[in-house]
């Protein structure tokens, strides 16, 4: 079984027991999320998507939050001496998959 779920902008396709880090979500080390909207639900080869779904929904634990790799951003002009050099680290939360 698995569904494939949006969050932060992203469609992520998820099963019970894995662990995906998805955009920053609000939320405590531990506590359970309810993630939707639900987009595609796939039970043993029977696909259900769209109005057919529901209110149907994705439980997932919270286990971790943290920050991505550093992004060096690096804006040039030739010949005007014109530069400006920025970083970047975007939020995520790690979560656990416990059922659909």
């Amino acid at each position: 079984m698995y569904a494939v779920i949006a969050t932060g902008g992203k469609q992520y396709r998820v099963s019970p027991g894995e662990h995906v880090t998805v955009e920053r979500l609000p939320g405590e080390v531990g506590e359970q999320v309810q993630l939707r909207p639900v987009l595609l639900v796939d039970d043993a080869g029977a696909v259900t998507t769209g109005g057919d779904i529901g209110d149907r929904s994705v439980t997932a634990t919270i286990t971790e939050h943290d920050r991505s790799k550093h992004l060096r951003v690096f804006t040039y002009k030739n010949k005007s001496r014109q530069h400006k050099r920025r970083g970047h680290r975007q939020h995520r939360t790690t979560v656990r998959i416990d059922e659909i």
